[in-house]
């Protein structure tokens, strides 16, 4: 058999490569500008190299009772990695992706195709604006992983974007978002500010080293306006490999302090990770 080779292409937002895994047969890892993106195993796509996958894959799996399909939107498509999973774990969800770089879906769909069947839509549109064309109530979850490069957008942080992620979920439905911060955590503390100002149940999901500011990293926000099962999300994330925990209520604010909500004309995107933080070669 033929070995998997590199590929590397321009996309509209930078260079995408996709480089395959020696010790998994169909599996690629995709960087962009360096940046690692995705992982996508395509024999086992519940398989999730990246730890942050595997924690938004907690709550996709917390977010009801097991198999049970949802109606999902994703913002952010990279590879498509939590799609697959979802409709591997949850077969007959209907799933819109939206991703903001159309060669990059190019790229997916030609070398990593979905299965037709998986019920998966991909949309070439800037997030904020497909969500605000979205019709009201249509998506149990809603998952919130757009980064440009290693930062996510400024327009992906405020307080009109929280009230429109919150239109397009159903009343029970749950907002998770992959972020990324290092301490004094200027960023992630103003969208958890920013995230409470418009639901009454939140979680962070993040490794100790992380929340004791010993290191940048990724953390997982999930917002609803429902009671989280915040101790199957604990369960979950500690049997990781490398494992998290779950802050919520006092923890979450103290944490907080003092932040305030992010409007449109104060936002800034994420802080661009120290070097070598996110990236690959």
């Amino acid at each position: 058999m033929d070995e998997p080779i590199p590929v590397t292409r321009a996309v509209d937002h930078g260079t995408a490569k996709l480089l395959p895994d020696v010790d998994r047969a169909r599996a690629w890892l995709l960087t962009v500008d360096g940046a690692p993106q995705s992982y996508v195993d395509l024999d086992e796509p519940t398989h999730l190299e990246f730890e942050y996958a595997r924690r938004l894959a907690h709550v996709l799996d917390t977010t009801a009772e097991p198999g049970r399909p949802l109606d999902a939107v994703h913002l952010g498509g990279g590879a498509l990695t939590l799609p697959r999973y979802l409709a591997a774990t949850r077969p007959g969800s209907r799933q819109d992706v939206v991703e903001a770089d159309r060669g990059l879906l190019a790229l997916v769909a030609e070398h990593l195709p979905l299965d037709p069947a998986d019920g998966v839509r991909t949309h070439s549109a800037d997030a904020r604006a497909w969500l605000a064309a979205a019709p009201a109530d249509s998506a149990d979850v809603l998952v919130g992983d757009v980064f440009g490069g290693s930062r996510v957008p400024a327009h992906l942080t405020t307080l009109a974007y929280a009230r429109e992620a919150d239109r397009v979920l159903r009343p029970d439905g749950v907002y998770a978002a992959n972020l990324a911060d290092g301490a004094p955590f200027t960023f992630l503390r103003s969208q958890l500010a920013t995230f409470q100002e418009v639901f009454p149940h939140l979680a962070l999901i993040a490794e100790p080293s992380v929340l004791r500011g010993r290191r940048f990293g990724n953390a997982v926000l999930v917002a609803a306006h429902r009671e989280l099962d915040t101790a199957a999300l604990a369960r979950r994330t500690a049997a990781d490999v490398f494992p998290a925990r779950v802050e919520q209520g006092k923890a979450l604010r103290r944490l907080i302090g003092d932040a305030t909500p992010v409007r449109d004309e104060d936002a800034v995107p994420s802080p661009e990770p120290p070097g070598g933080a996110f990236s690959v070669g």
